[in-house]
């Protein structure tokens, strides 16, 4: 019997977008087994803390055909990607390309993993034609301006980012809201 072979598509998914989406279906025609591997990465400063990433992604899978959703895993990782991938026995890395721009950092980073461990192969995806603009942090940015999103990502993705973007909202004005009510400062005179 042959050895499954298993993919791993990592990101940080922040939100999970069409492209993501487009990518991780094109993904299982190549692989028995898909681990979308959702990752950390503070230093992107995300918009969705690690456990919603992953709630939201699992629920846009769970909207798949069934053939297909019961191929893809969603799991979280906090460690070296190579790492992460020996864990899981996964032979592949899945990357997705929009641009000529995303070529240079990911021709980088899959010499850097291969260096790690030259068993494991990355492969390039590029994203369809009506993907190739989608990027998650231009629908951070359109939709904490009050812009539609709705082209980029499902409608429960979208939905999730208003809310989001809402509770940020309110957390900013209720530091300037008028009717709040306010603590008096003492009258402290410094000595001269």
């Amino acid at each position: 019997m042959a050895k499954e072979r298993i993919g791993i598509y990592p990101g940080t998914f922040d939100p999970v977008t069409n492209g993501h989406m487009d990518i991780i279906v094109r993904a299982t025609s190549m692989v028995d087994r898909l681990v979308v591997a959702v990752a950390v990465n503070a230093g992107k400063g995300p918009l969705f803390g690690l456990d919603e990433r992953v709630e939201l992604l699992r629920g846009e899978i769970g909207d798949l055909a069934p053939g297909v959703a019961n191929r893809i895993e969603i799991r979280p990782f906090r460690t070296l990607l190579m790492k992460f991938v020996e864990t899981v026995g996964a032979s592949m890395i899945i990357r997705g390309l929009r641009a000529v721009s995303d070529f240079e950092y990911e021709f980088q980073m899959a010499g850097m993993n291969h260096r790690l461990n030259p068993s494991v192969e990355t492969v390039f995806l590029m994203a369809s034609e009506s993907n190739q603009f989608i990027a998650s942090r231009f629908v951070k940015e359109i939709g904490r301006l009050g812009g539609d999103i709705t082209h980029f990502v499902s409608p429960r993705v979208a939905e999730r980012v208003r809310v989001q973007f809402d509770q940020s909202e309110r957390l900013v004005n209720s530091d300037t809201d008028p009717t709040r009510p306010t603590i008096p400062v003492p009258d402290i005179k410094q000595p001269l």
